[in-house]
């Protein structure tokens, strides 16, 4: 990489910072003034697309068609720090994602992520995981959309990972369809362990639901384990689980 590159990712990346800094702002005042959940979910959806607007990020939505107009339940591949805003900018409003409990320990984030409409989910502390559990599948069951990343984090490796249970438990419960999504190009934007974006196209693939009502989904593994697939064969990267199965046998 020559100097001029290395200049010019530098400068976007500040600029990109920039941009996702005032949008946090422009926020945590929609959260502190704005009354009304649903209000403040649209227009921090709004802001959270601005993010990628503003910083001339090429992002490219397929599959619009295939989100249901009713209540569904989505799950992502997640690859990136960009993922959740991504998501939280082109979806529609009417979705709540699902945090990892780690962000009630921030005060500010903790306020803003709720007050724009997020929920959380305990994972290292069986009581709160127990608990927040409960209140995704009562959320689902009174038609709320939810969004999920359900392989819980992210690695720099490439490649989708094992997906937790709850979303897939949630979709069965309140009989909601569940819609796959594959995000593309975000893991090259800024992956685990970088700290300073770098300019890269994004596309969001929405896929074709998942029904739970189906025999062939009757379970949340089973449900789970299709939509992981769906996901694989969308991004084009390894699945991460054959590669654990080849350790434990080698």
């Amino acid at each position: 990489m020559n100097w001029v590159t290395y200049v010019t990712n530098f400068l976007w990346g500040l600029w990109a910072w920039a941009c996702f800094a005032l949008v946090c702002l422009f926020s945590l005042i929609v959260a502190l003034l704005v009354p009304g959940r649903y209000r403040r979910q649209r227009l921090v959806t709004f802001a959270a697309r601005m993010i990628f607007v503003l910083a001339g990020v090429k992002v490219t939505l397929h599959g619009i068609d295939n989100l249901p107009l009713d209540s569904c339940v989505v799950v992502a591949n997640h690859a990136s720090y960009v993922d959740g805003p991504l998501l939280n900018g082109y979806l529609p409003a009417r979705f709540r994602f699902v945090i990892k409990g780690e962000m009630r320990d921030i005060p500010v984030v903790h306020f803003l992520l709720r007050r724009s409409g997020a929920k959380f989910v305990e994972r290292k502390e069986t009581v709160g995981s127990s608990r927040d559990a409960r209140q995704l599948v009562k959320a689902a069951q009174e038609g709320e959309s939810l969004g999920f990343f359900p392989e819980g984090t992210f690695l720099l490796e490439r490649g989708v990972g094992r997906f937790r249970p709850g979303a897939f438990v949630a979709a069965i419960k309140s009989n909601m369809p569940v819609v796959p999504v594959a995000i593309l190009g975000s893991r090259a934007m800024m992956p685990s362990g970088r700290h300073l974006p770098r300019l890269a196209d994004l596309v969001i693939d929405i896929l074709p639901a998942f029904a739970p009502g189906d025999d062939a989904y009757a379970s949340s593994r089973k449900l789970a384990e299709a939509c992981r697939q769906s996901i694989i064969a969308a991004v084009g990267e390894p699945d991460l689980l054959d590669r654990d199965t080849s350790d434990k046998k080698s």
